[in-house]
């Protein structure tokens, strides 16, 4: 029984670990992909194709996980995005790449917020808090191990393997996925809201591509590439709204917005993405620009913020397990955010070493309890049948937050290299760039997370849901 359940954790770890990895992975590794494909005017697309798929299936493969049950939709999802990466890796040319990084995409969308859910499905109450830690550990190890392994790959044998590394442990997972876990029905209803999530697919597309526009040296919130996709989001999503109101299987159920831990954890996810990705995009950057590192050397630098984000998430995993509450060690977490990001505006050129890992160690303690605190009380916020959509919702608001996080820096950064490098030098330059976008990120998203945060109910986890069938565990 406890190895059979060990090979299950397993399925979900990694299943979760892939998703992760490879929204990091290619980031390092895509310098060398231009340079062997050409298409360097393509080069955001090879992130934003994977980014708009992946973010635009997580709410629907929730849902539909919900109805129709896990473990169809895990398989499916495993092995689109098996098969994406091979294809990724055989990729002859960029537009080849992008496309084949969608299919990568649509197959990640279901791991992370069904490895998610299947953590209340298979486990007894009692053991989800120190679970979910041992799930933010992994998303922690995932976000810092990709700009490594991306560098490693690429320096000393191919891009290629920054795709085709997936291909072993995916296979494993499907094997696990189809002798080993249990097929638990959903609760069925009726057919798929297919306008829903038609127009819905639409919004967030949109969205994303905007969002991605104003990345791009020169484009403006106002100019026609930012505005009109944004605009034209907007527009989608009253649609949807109204959609929705009306389906009687509604693909994101409108009606959850009105459990106040429900929406308050979506906001707190959506804004502590803010601190994620100030910390794990321009730290690093800051190591291969300011102080001239490798992409390999510089994800080893940023070590202390993953190691602490572990220890975060597992610590408070264990204290939620044992407490049965939720909302003390929450609210703590954003403390240390503002703190290590708001020290992050003392950051130069030279700053030293102990100091740089005091600062990391202390976002990577404020970001470790959002990892798994926030995932056990949305899912302690919902009845049974929605555990699938209220993981893929907090999924989906970190994603869209942190594009939203990088769109804004990623001009505020620009801005502030080109002020700078003619008086400064550009190591000087970036280093004040990154000391201006960390803290302002960082800040901002933490003590919005905290109001919201502060506002929750004092609930607790709940141990009267049943717990797991041992002969569905065991099958």
């Amino acid at each position: 029984m406890r190895s059979r359940n060990g090979l299950l954790l397993f399925a979900v770890l990694g299943g979760m670990f892939l998703a992760m990895l490879d929204q990091t992975i290619v980031g390092t590794a895509l310098p060398r992909i231009t340079t062997e494909l050409g298409g360097s005017g393509l080069y955001t697309w090879v992130v934003t194709a994977y980014l708009l798929t992946s973010t635009v299936t997580v709410p629907l493969y929730g849902r539909l996980s919900d109805a129709y049950g896990r473990k169809p939709l895990l398989l499916v999802g495993v092995v689109l995005f098996l098969l994406g990466s091979i294809l990724s890796g055989a990729a002859q040319s960029m537009g080849q790449l992008i496309a084949f990084r969608g299919v990568q995409g649509l197959g990640a969308g279901a791991l992370l917020p069904l490895s998610l859910a299947l953590v209340i499905d298979l486990l007894p109450p009692e053991r989800s808090g120190r679970v979910q830690g041992a799930l933010g550990g992994v998303m922690a190890l995932s976000y810092i191990a990709g700009p490594f392994l991306g560098g490693l790959f690429t320096d000393h044998a191919s891009w290629r393997w920054a795709f085709y590394v997936n291909v072993p442990i995916g296979a494993v997972l499907v094997a696990i996925i189809v002798w080993r876990l249990p097929y638990r029905p959903g609760h069925g209803g009726a057919r798929p809201d297919y306008l829903g999530i038609a127009v819905f697919s639409a919004a967030i597309s949109a969205l994303l591509v905007g969002l991605t526009e104003k990345g791009i040296d020169g484009h403006t919130w106002t100019s026609g590439p930012v505005a009109g996709p944004i605009g034209a989001a907007l527009a989608l999503l009253v649609v949807f709204v109204l959609v929705e109101r009306r389906a009687a299987e509604p693909i994101v159920p409108l009606h959850l917005f009105t459990n106040g831990t429900y929406s308050l954890v979506n906001v707190a996810s959506f804004f502590t993405a803010f601190c994620m990705y100030a910390g794990v995009v321009f730290l690093p950057r800051y190591f291969q620009e300011a102080h001239g590192l490798s992409a390999t050397s510089s994800g080893l630098h940023i070590y202390p913020l993953m190691l602490a984000m572990v220890v975060g998430s597992a610590v408070t995993g264990a204290l939620i397990s044992r407490t049965r509450r939720y909302k003390p060690w929450l609210v703590i977490a954003p403390v240390f955010l503002v703190a290590g990001t708001a020290l992050c505006a003392n950051l130069e050129a030279g700053t030293s070493t102990p100091l740089l890992v005091v600062w990391m160690a202390l976002i990577g303690l404020g970001m470790g309890p959002m990892l798994s605190g926030l995932t056990v009380a949305i899912q302690t916020s919902v009845p049974p049948q929605y555990i699938g959509t209220a993981s893929a919702n907090l999924t989906f608001f970190r994603q869209i937050g942190g594009s939203v996080a990088l769109a804004v820096a990623g001009t505020a950064y620009a801005s502030v290299v080109t002020r700078e490098a003619p008086v400064h030098g550009l190591p000087a330059a970036h280093a004040a760039a990154t000391a201006t976008v960390i803290p302002w990120l960082g800040v901002v998203g933490a003590v919005v997370a905290l109001l919201a945060l502060s506002l929750l109910p004092r609930g607790g986890v709940r141990l009267d849901r049943p717990a797991p069938q041992q002969d569905l565990v065991a099958a």
